[in-house]
């Protein structure tokens, strides 16, 4: 911990903290399916990064901080080397020191190994080092830790391996760690907030988990989140930390948004809808609330649109006229793209007949039909293999979550031929 002399006058230290970025990361699902907006959120992180540059510059701070993965395994564009380095060429040139730690991603990566960075800049190694920059008489003193992933795996913790806090100074480590495990993370560097904060470091600045999280104060052990959601799956406002020591080596955060484009699920409750008139109007009311709670520059959204709708079934039958409905109302407010709608919706009873009676036999689960059972995991297994690796968990890692994804795509797609069999036709004007 930091030890400073009585009456010593100490200009404090500032730094941004920030990890994941994943510059250039690709997009392929989305270009299948969109690329015009596959290009849009493909330059975010970019963008992003720019923000954090003219942050560290407008803040004036002391340092930069990444904890790892500026860029993904898959990612062979020298083009990326030569943006990221010239964003820290600018670092460099104002005196601000940026100290970097390979993650998963980029400890795999071909431009780890071809980047030229200017001077000014730490890239930490696979063995765990510390810098002690060199500080101006009445300079808080500050140690740097850090260490890389050497390999993309990384199966055990990392913090034995960091040096002991340098004396009469302030302890920082950098380190890439899934700490004890979170939904839709692989375990790299497992390791407990307790053990990060027994080394007696004074702030920890750690990367991998893509969402947010102070996990303790004093000494202070911060997941940054990413600065840049890359899908859907990546909801919310993005931002970095911004950290300032003071005189006596306390420390304050802040957070500072950085992202440019925003992803959100937006639910939209049908139950009143009737008429596409009403469809419109209901959808128009939900994008006006999640614009007036965004200051990006950019919203990417997924309707999640539920109830027991009258409309239900000619939603089902027309997904494309309902998607252009959808995006002509975002456009009339301005810096929304609908990426999908996702159906959740109940149909009204229909009349008794030959299409109730199917739609019985439909909505079985194909769990209690042994033969529709094998059949889909058979056709799912063909499908996954002929996947690229890295996509071929996509429908389902275990049988028991393919099983779970294989029912809910069964459901949905009878729901559709129901539709298309049942449906009463609804006129555009809004009559039904």
């Amino acid at each position: 911990m930091l030890a400073l002399e009585p009456g010593l006058l100490i200009m404090p230290f500032r730094f941004i903290h920030t990890a994941d970025l994943h510059l250039d990361s690709p997009l392929q699902s989305l270009a299948l399916r969109d690329p015009e907006l596959a290009e849009l959120v493909g330059t975010a992180t970019r963008r992003a990064f720019e923000t954090i540059i003219g942050l560290c510059l407008d803040e004036r701070v002391d340092a930069l901080m990444i904890a790892g993965d500026l860029y993904d395994s898959g990612q062979t564009s020298m083009k990326t080397a030569l943006f990221l380095a010239a964003g820290l060429r600018r670092l460099s040139e104002a005196g601000i020191a940026v100290f970097i730690i390979r993650g998963n991603h980029d400890a795999a990566s071909r431009i780890t190994r071809e980047l030229s960075l200017p001077d000014g800049i730490t890239v930490f190694g696979g063995r765990a080092g510390v810098v002690t920059p060199e500080r101006a008489a009445g300079q808080i003193p500050v140690a740097v830790h850090g260490i890389s992933f050497a390999r993309p795996a990384a199966p055990e913790s990392l913090v034995p391996r960091f040096r002991p806090p340098v004396p009469d100074a302030w302890n920082t480590g950098l380190l890439h760690t899934s700490l004890g495990g979170a939904p839709g993370h692989d375990p790299y560097a497992p390791c407990s907030v307790a053990e990060l904060v027994a080394t007696g470091f004074d702030y920890w600045c750690l990367g991998h988990i893509h969402r947010r999280e102070v996990h303790h104060r004093s000494p202070y052990v911060v997941m940054p989140g990413m600065p840049q959601g890359r899908d859907i799956g990546e909801t919310g406002e993005k931002s970095v930390t911004l950290v300032h020591v003071d005189d006596h080596g306390d420390a304050t955060v802040e957070t500072r948004s950085t992202g440019f484009t925003r992803f959100e699920r937006v639910a939209v409750a049908l139950d009143r809808a009737a008429t596409w008139q009403d469809f419109n109007r209901l959808v128009a009311r939900a994008l006006e609330t999640v614009v007036d709670s965004s200051g990006s520059e950019q919203l990417i959204v997924r309707l999640e649109l539920r109830g027991t709708p009258e409309l239900a079934w000619n939603l089902r039958r027309d997904p494309d006229h309902a998607l252009a409905q959808a995006q002509a109302q975002a456009d009339a407010l301005g810096r929304i793209r609908i990426e999908k709608l996702e159906f959740g919706l109940a149909s009204t009873p229909a009349p008794a007949g030959p299409v109730t009676d199917l739609g019985r036999m439909m909505r079985t689960p194909i769990a209690d039909v042994p033969a529709l059972h094998a059949r889909a995991h058979d056709l799912a297994e063909q499908i996954s293999t002929a996947l690229p690796r890295e996509a071929r968990d996509a429908l389902g890692a275990t049988g028991e979550a393919r099983t779970a994804i294989l029912e809910r795509l069964a459901a949905e797609g009878s729901e559709t031929v129901l539709a298309h069999l049942g449906a009463m036709p609804v006129d555009p004007e809004g009559d039904p």
